[in-house]
């Protein structure tokens, strides 16, 4: 959980954006300058970035730069009263968002984005009617529009492994993608390829749009236009302009693309310096499970009225509230090292238990860890997919790095996992890793320390299942009592630290029902979202209460506190 900063961007900045518009029409290419003028944002330390237009497009290209820079365009507003520019940028935990907000009324005026971002940046981009175009290759790419087209230019040699979906309209693949023909080739449903030796995912989505995508080296051939044209800007004349929120086009491969003479576009705006973009401090978010203090039963339905907040014992404004019925994304992380691959059958067993008393709404993805970690399924609400990914789950090979599996599991979770829904990750391990004395093997890289931080930092909630390993030790060489004493704790650590509960299975035949009274807590989490009033960032820990006076009998279980970095 971190704090942002509150920034302004003057009068002449914003001018500065609309003046690269009608100059240039497009951004730099990849490793270019940065553009004058434009609001400089450092990238998080997790790389994410998450962008949502729904009053116009969004054009965004890769450089050789650390930081993220974008500029905003929008077109003559109506005489009047001065107002703020919609555009709203926020520093959390999750990373770095840029929004613009919903237009108002009909007359609302038209709204772009032009951003540069480092290689990397984990990207994901949203427009509604607008064009999306992305030119580069980020760490990651999460693509979608509900109508507006969606064009991608990936470097060549390209390697990614790229998911293309319009669901109403076709996937349309140029240079370097799908087979060796240069043509462009149509295709309907899901398109889905390795390129190169594979590694970023690229994932992208249209409702009812076209998704343009290619693989080429040479970015000067990239469609350079009137972010506003519908059609490409040729080298003879300049596009017309198109109301319809299109930003980039498809360049004509006939002929060299000279970077044309761009078209006039709508007045631009005379930015006032009051019309701001607002970087606002972070908003935080406490999971919080309710149950019965005598009975120990999950309370359900309860409202955000329900709920006290303090912290450091002063009450904190709850501004967001989600109920126990709210979705979820859950990761199963499964230890299949040597100390438990004699009972793959019966940890199969009990994973295909967990899924099943999982609720239809809650989206599940398993991983397994031995000396490494390996994906068995991606996040899916079909179960059936699961089972078949379940049932062909063999035990990774090697040692016990159990506190590096962790750390990937919950990046696993905070990447993948769509950022409207809550999250959770539940770990079945016996606890040893092999950097614990006596447990051989080669352990972890990362030290315990730091894995509990980041389950502390992890946002959403953390389960620890324990399954006893023990055995009586004849030697000195044998792990001893001690070792299986410390395992065991520092998994009901984690669980503590990351906010949900800690469940120990002395007998691996338990483990089912321990997996049914997880999945039970989680439909009893309460997820509350608050604005600390202490806005300093002090590095100090901050002490979290939740109290229900409505309910005396009731307790809210979840993570302590936080530190304020």
């Amino acid at each position: 959980m971190r704090f942002g900063t509150r920034k302004r961007i003057n009068r002449g900045a914003l001018a500065a954006a609309l003046s690269l518009l009608l100059a240039a029409g497009a951004l730099s290419a990849r490793g270019g300058e940065p553009q004058e003028g434009a609001l400089t944002l450092a990238l998080p330390p997790n790389g994410e970035v998450s962008v949502e237009n729904r009053r116009g497009g969004v054009r965004v290209e890769v450089w050789d730069e650390e930081h993220v820079a974008l500029s905003v365009v929008t077109e003559q507003a109506a005489r009047g009263a001065r107002r703020r520019l919609p555009v709203r940028v926020e520093r959390s935990g999750r990373g770095l968002t840029i929004k613009v907000e919903r237009a108002a009324g009909a007359k609302a005026s038209r709204v772009d984005l032009l951003l540069n971002v480092p290689q990397a940046a984990r990207l994901s981009v949203f427009t509604s009617e607008g064009e999306l175009v992305v030119v580069g290759a980020p760490a990651a790419l999460d693509a979608q529009t509900i109508s507006g087209d969606l064009r991608v230019t990936l470097p060549a040699p390209a390697a990614a492994e790229v998911t293309a979906q319009s669901l109403n309209g076709a996937v349309v693949l140029g240079e370097g993608v799908g087979g060796a023909d240069s043509g462009p080739r149509e295709r309907r449903g899901k398109f889905q390829t390795r390129l190169g030796a594979g590694g970023p995912e690229v994932k992208l989505f249209s409702g009812r749009g076209r998704i343009h995508l290619d693989a080429r080296g040479d970015f000067d051939r990239a469609a350079s236009v009137n972010p506003r044209s519908s059609t490409p800007a040729s080298s003879d004349q300049p596009a017309a302009p198109d109301r319809r929120g299109r930003v980039g086009a498809e360049p004509d491969d006939a002929a060299p693309v000279r970077r044309p003479t761009p078209a006039p576009v709508e007045t631009p705006e005379e930015v006032d310096e009051d019309e701001v973009v607002r970087v606002e401090s972070e908003l935080v978010t406490l999971n919080v499970s309710v149950v019965d203090r005598a009975s120990g039963r999950g309370l359900m339905g309860l409202a955000a009225g329900d709920f006290k907040l303090y912290e450091d014992n002063v009450e904190q404004q709850i501004e967001h509230f989600e109920s126990s019925e709210a979705p979820f994304d859950l990761v199963l992380l499964l230890d299949l090292s040597g100390s438990t691959a004699r009972v793959t059958d019966t940890i199969r067993g009990a994973a295909w238990r967990f899924v099943a008393a999982t609720r239809p709404q809650d989206r599940v993805a398993v991983v397994a860890f031995a000396s490494g970690s390996q994906v068995v399924s991606p996040l899916t609400s079909d179960r059936a997919r699961l089972r078949e990914a379940i049932d062909r789950m063999s035990p990774p090979q090697g040692d016990t790095r159990l506190y590096d599996a962790v750390a990937e599991a919950l990046d696993f979770a905070a990447h993948a996992s769509d950022r409207a829904r809550r999250r959770a990750v539940i770990l079945m391990s016996d606890g040893l890793d092999s950097t614990m004395p006596n447990v051989t093997g080669t352990g972890s890289t990362l030290p315990y320390a730091e894995v509990r931080n980041r389950a502390q930092e992890f946002d959403g909630v953390f389960y620890a299942v324990w399954t006893s390993t023990e055995y009586e030790a004849f030697s000195p060489a044998d792990i001893q009592p001690e070792t299986f004493d410390l395992a065991h704790d520092q998994m009901r650590e984690l669980a503590e630290a990351g906010g949900g509960l800690f469940y120990a299975v002395e007998r691996l035949e338990d483990l089912a029902g321990a997996y049914e009274q997880v999945v039970r807590d989680l439909g009893t989490v309460y997820s509350l979202t608050y604005r600390p009033t202490n806005k300093a960032r002090d590095g100090r820990w901050r002490a979290i209460r939740v109290r229900l006076p409505r309910h005396p009998a009731a307790v809210a279980r979840g993570k302590r506190g936080y530190n304020a970095n």
